[in-house]
């Protein structure tokens, strides 16, 4: 196990990393890149019908622009866990401050967008998120250390997923939108990937304790969403994100290149059942993961 307060050592390298944030983050506005001249006024009580959208969409795009706005919008209980796991002081708490201005954009320039391209029901989309806000489910990681390994893929899980949803868009002007999204998400994965390398560093044993356990019960943070289920399972079919993009675009490039978790040594005997574990799950979820993707193509070929 860790030693109490060990990780209060990584607060020079939060430091260094939000500096790096800063100097390579981009400032952006949101009223930009919205196509506002696409808009007008709705009508009260008025029903949305899929022929309203002024972009053609499939149910499993539309589908993921729902659950990937929905997902922003319970900014404040990610924000309140962040504090709550890190501490409000110093260079966390700047970080935090500064990661929840950051994130404040992403469902801004999202609903607008939605907004005036009628993309999606309005009325659906509103119930969805006083729905989701007020139930306040969120992933909730019990330790620092599983808090760093836990944001590091959900920061890139949802970068992966911004980036395909934009890529189905049949609409440039929603296609930059998501990428400039998911460009911040990939700042804010780089931040958690480092700062876990460092924590690796720090406590290699506490660490590999913690990605095995996040590895082995990842969630994305919006099964709190109505009938996430549905709408995953379209999101998964269309290969916008499933179990092998998961394992290929986050678990293999994170978990085994970047952390070489099968290499590290002087590891403690908790910390090497942990490892098995991990292995042994890795293993099960590329054969997995290539039958997917099998499925996958062979639909794609039949379409």
């Amino acid at each position: 196990m860790a030693a109490p307060g060990a990780f209060s050592e990584l607060e020079p390298v939060v430091g260094r990393l939000l500096e790096r944030h800063l100097a390579n983050s981009k400032e952006w506005f949101p009223h930009e890149l919205v196509p506002y001249s696409r808009g007008r006024d709705f009508e009260p009580g008025a029903q949305w019908q899929e022929a309203d959208s002024f972009v053609p969409l499939d149910d499993a795009v539309r589908s993921s622009l729902f659950v990937n706005l929905l997902t922003e919008d319970n900014l404040p209980y990610y924000s309140r866990d962040i504090n709550c796991l890190f501490g409000r002081e110093s260079s966390w708490g700047e970080w935090a401050r500064r990661w929840t201005a950051e994130e404040g954009r992403h469902s801004t320039v999202i609903r607008d967008y939605l907004t005036v391209t009628r993309a999606v029901d309005p009325i659906a989309l509103e119930r969805g998120r006083m729905a989701q806000v007020t139930k306040g489910e969120v992933p909730a990681p019990e330790t620092q250390w599983n808090g760093v390994a836990y944001l590091t893929m959900q920061e890139l899980a949802t970068r992966i997923a911004h980036r395909n949803t934009g890529k189905y868009l049949d609409d440039p002007v929603g296609y930059e939108l998501m990428a400039r999204v998911a460009a911040d998400e990939n700042l804010h994965h780089l931040f958690y990937r480092d700062l876990a390398s460092a924590a690796i560093e720090l406590d290699p044993s506490a660490m590999v304790i913690a990605i095995d356990h996040e590895v082995r019960t990842f969630a994305m943070p919006g099964t709190g969403i109505p009938d996430f289920d549905k709408h995953a399972q379209r999101i998964a079919r269309a290969g916008i994100y499933d179990l092998a993009v998961h394992h290929e675009q986050i678990l293999m490039p994170v978990v085994v290149r970047q952390w070489k978790v099968d290499e590290l040594t002087g590891l403690s005997a908790e910390a090497e059942v942990a490892r098995d574990q991990l292995i042994g799950y890795l293993e099960r979820t590329e054969r997995v993961a290539a039958r997917v993707a099998a499925r996958r193509e062979q639909l794609a070929s039949l379409s």
